[in-house]
C-alpha cells in the first residue's frame, strides 16, 4: 500500500504543481470574469503570462468597462498595455466621460494617454473646470506709470485637442502677452485702475485658447497695483546720460584749449631762447666791428648812452602805466 500511495501522492503533484501555476490563477481571473458578465477567454488568459501581460490588470479592468457598459475587449486592453500606457487609467477616465455624457472613445483615450497626459485629469478638467492664477505681470501705460497686474483664468480640457495642443504654460503666456498689449495702449493708468474688466474682455477677445489644449471660459482681473513712475525715471536717466555727454564734450574742449596753450607757451619758449641766443651773438659782433675798425670807442659809448637812456624811458612809463591805473 505505500508504494501505491507515494506514487499517487507524486502523481497528484505533477498535476496539481501545472495546474496551481498554469491553470489554478488563471482559472480563478477567467471565472471572476464570467461572474462579472465580462468575456474574457481562458485560453487567452494563460497566454497573458507567456507574452509577459499582468493578467489580473487586464481582467479587473475588462470588468469595470463591462459594469459600466463600455464595449472595450481585453486584446484591446492588452495592446495598450504592451504599448507602454496605463491601461487603469484608460477604463476610469473612460467610465467617467460616459457617465458625464462626455464623447470619449476609446480610440482618443489611448492616444492621449500614450501622448503623456492624464486622460482621466482631462475628462475631469472638462467636467470641472480648473482656476490657473498667472504670476505677477508688468506693463507700463502711455502716461508712464507701472501697473502690476494678476490674472486668474478659468479654462476647461478640450479633449479633442489634447493630443499635440499646446498646454497651461502656453495660456499664462498668452494671458500675460495680452495684458501687456492692453496696459501698454491705455491713455492713462487711472483708465486701468478704474476699469480693470478691461482688460479681460480685450484679453478674451484674441482668442487666446486657439491651438492649445483648453478652452478658456473666462479671465478675471484678480489685483492691481500702481508700481513704478516708469516715464520720469526714463526722463531722469536721458538728462543724466544728456549731463554726461555735456560734461564729456566740455572736458574735450578743456584738453584742446589746454594743448593749444601748452603749444604757444613752447613756441614762446622757443621764441625767448632763439632771441637770447640772438643777444649773445651781439657781444662777439661788437668785438668784430672794434677789430674791423668799423666801430670806434666813442660811438660805443653813445649807443650805450642810448640804450641807457631808452631803459631809463621804459622804466618810468612803466611806472607811470601802472599808477594810471
Amino acid at each position: 500500500m505505500e508504494p501505491n500511495f507515494m506514487l499517487s501522492a507524486v502523481l497528484f503533484l505533477v498535476v496539481a504543481i501545472p495546474f496551481m501555476l498554469f491553470i489554478g490563477t488563471p482559472f480563478a481571473l477567467w471565472f471572476q470574469a464570467k461572474v462579472s458578465g465580462s468575456d474574457v477567454g481562458l485560453l487567452n488568459i494563460v497566454f497573458m503570462r507567456f507574452r509577459k501581460v499582468p493578467a489580473k490588470l487586464i481582467v479587473e479592468a475588462q470588468i469595470t468597462a463591462t459594469k459600466a457598459d463600455l464595449k472595450v475587449t481585453a486584446n484591446q486592453l492588452e495592446a495598450h498595455y504592451l504599448a507602454g500606457g496605463n491601461v487603469m487609467r484608460v477604463v476610469q477616465a473612460l467610465v467617467a466621460a460616459s457617465r458625464a455624457n462626455i464623447a470619449l472613445t476609446l480610440k482618443q483615450a489611448t492616444a492621449i494617454d500614450l501622448a503623456g497626459r492624464n486622460v482621466l485629469e482631462a475628462v475631469q478638467m472638462s467636467v470641472n473646470p480648473k482656476v490657473i492664477e498667472t504670476p505677477l505681470v508688468a506693463a507700463m501705460a502711455k502716461d508712464g506709470i507701472q501697473l502690476k497686474a494678476v490674472a486668474r483664468v478659468t479654462v476647461r480640457a478640450n479633449i479633442e485637442r489634447l493630443v499635440g495642443g499646446a498646454g497651461v504654460e502656453t495660456i499664462l503666456a498668452r494671458v500675460g502677452e495680452g495684458i501687456v498689449t492692453t496696459i501698454g495702449s491705455a491713455e492713462s493708468h487711472k483708465l486701468v485702475l478704474e476699469n480693470p474688466d478691461m482688460i479681460s474682455k480685450r484679453v478674451l477677445e484674441k482668442g487666446l485658447d486657439s491651438g492649445t489644449a483648453f478652452e478658456i471660459l473666462s479671465i478675471d482681473i484678480a489685483d492691481v497695483d500702481v508700481g513704478k513712475n516708469i516715464g520720469a525715471e526714463l526722463e531722469t536717466d536721458r538728462a543724466e546720460a544728456d549731463k554726461k555727454i555735456a560734461q564729456a564734450k566740455a572736458e574735450e574742449r578743456r584738453a584742446m584749449a589746454h594743448a593749444v596753450e601748452q603749444e604757444m607757451i613752447a613756441r614762446v619758449q622757443e621764441m625767448r631762447a632763439l632771441v637770447v641766443e640772438k643777444e649773445a651773438e651781439i657781444p662777439m659782433a661788437i668785438s668784430d666791428a672794434f677789430r674791423q675798425g668799423n666801430l670806434g670807442v666813442m660811438d660805443y659809448y653813445k649807443m650805450k648812452n642810448v640804450q641807457a637812456d631808452t631803459s631809463m624811458r621804459e622804466s618810468i612809463g612803466g611806472v607811470e602805466r601802472k599808477e594810471g591805473k
